[in-house]
């Protein structure tokens, strides 16, 4: 009988010559010039790329926050054919739960950053211990410091990794899932295709759905007018996901060449999707900004994770089979500002078998990052009641 999958300890550690080939890039940069009377509606603005640029160049420091990350124990390890990086932190107490944590794009292990240790140790942080999580943060394929797919790998996939990393690799026979963005998509796949061996999973964001072409029940006023509302916000807010899933190769180039043309094209995706009042750095300072884009520009996978969009569509991944949820139990936090609308919780209870719902009083798409004590408080409150 074949043992466990060998798990190796990483640690993050950029060459030198990477970091100033980075500032060299940066020294060059060619800027755009401005258009007049125009601000972030039509993107990142000229100013501010200015000024995010000069910070990156002379002020920010990518060796304290790989410090900080490397506070975590990492790891890497087989899983399928990929070679899947992740953070492990076990929890305190006599009987933590398994807990998953699925980051998305233009996301990465860095946004659980603030959350890790509480949900580890919450008897550290005000919380009690019979609260306390094993912590597992992967790197989704193609992103960060996991491998390259050599083929598009989408969210249904990425589960299947998962449950093999959680049952097999670190042998969890149960667990618990969490996800926002692309990670809401791979944990409600882990929901449906491995209940077995998933307790529960909360979502900040929904994942795969039933899809509009639904008559048993009929939609509700209510569903069509949210169908509506996202058909209109598409317009103004998904060309970059249009963009991501058609033509990605021809992206990538520019967004792998120049580093203020990448941090351009990802900042605006923090402003436009936050809730943030019009000042972006009310919420996030240029450091997390940048350890961000950092990741994606010194791993060189910002190909690879635009790839995963064109996955999703090759592959299906936004909507569950014809008459079927996701019947593990499931919580919803609702933080009020998105790139779309979320749906009506009558929609939820379609795809998903909805056993919490939040309405958080702030907060955007990026939650564990913008309000990662209001996220960690509902995560443990929600499978508080599954445990045991």
């Amino acid at each position: 009988m074949a043992g466990k999958p060998e798990i190796e300890p990483f640690a993050i550690h950029v060459e030198d010559a990477v970091l100033e080939d980075l500032k060299e890039r940066l020294r060059r940069t060619r800027f755009p010039n401005p258009m007049k009377d125009t601000g972030w509606e039509v993107g990142t603005p000229v100013a501010y790329m200015k000024e995010l640029v000069d910070y990156w160049l002379n002020e920010y420091d990518w060796r304290k926050w790989e410090a900080e990350l490397n506070r975590f124990d990492h790891f890497r390890t087989n899983v399928g054919s990929e070679r899947i990086h992740f953070i492990h932190e076990k929890g305190s107490g006599p009987n933590p739960m398994p807990l998953i944590l699925s980051h998305g794009w233009p996301g990465s292990v860095f946004e659980f950053s603030q959350m890790i240790e509480p949900l580890a140790h919450p008897e550290r942080f005000g919380g009690k211990v019979e609260d306390a999580f094993d912590v597992v943060v992967p790197s989704l394929p193609g992103y960060g410091f996991s491998s390259m797919p050599q083929k598009p790998t989408g969210p249904r996939a990425t589960a299947a990794l998962w449950n093999e990393l959680m049952t097999e690799n670190l042998g969890y026979k149960k667990y618990a899932a969490q996800g926002g963005d692309w990670g809401a998509f791979i944990t409600g796949w882990l929901g449906f295709n491995h209940g077995e061996n998933v307790l529960g999973i909360h979502l900040n964001r929904i994942g795969p759905d039933t899809g509009p072409d639904v008559s048993d029940p009929p939609l509700s006023d209510e569903e069509k007018n949210w169908i509506e509302g996202v058909r209109k916000t598409r317009i103004d807010v998904a060309a970059y996901s249009h963009q991501h899933t058609t033509r990605p190769q021809s992206l990538a180039y520019g967004l792998n060449d120049s580093p203020a043309g990448l941090a351009a094209w990802i900042v605006e995706k923090y402003y436009a999707w936050s809730d943030i009042g019009g000042d972006l750095e009310s919420v996030y300072t240029k450091d997390q900004l940048l350890t961000a884009v950092t990741i994606y520009w010194v791993t060189g996978t910002i190909h690879s994770s635009i790839w995963f969009y064109r996955a999703v569509q090759l592959a299906g991944d936004r909507r569950l089979p014809a008459g079927r949820r996701v019947e593990v139990p499931t919580g919803f936090a609702f933080f009020p500002v998105d790139l779309q609308p979320q749906p009506p919780r009558s929609w939820w209870e379609r795809a998903y078998n909805l056993t919490r719902w939040t309405d958080m009083k702030k907060g955007g798409h990026f939650a564990a990052l913008e309000q990662p004590e209001a996220l960690t408080r509902d995560i443990r409150a929600f499978f508080r009641g599954l445990r045991g």
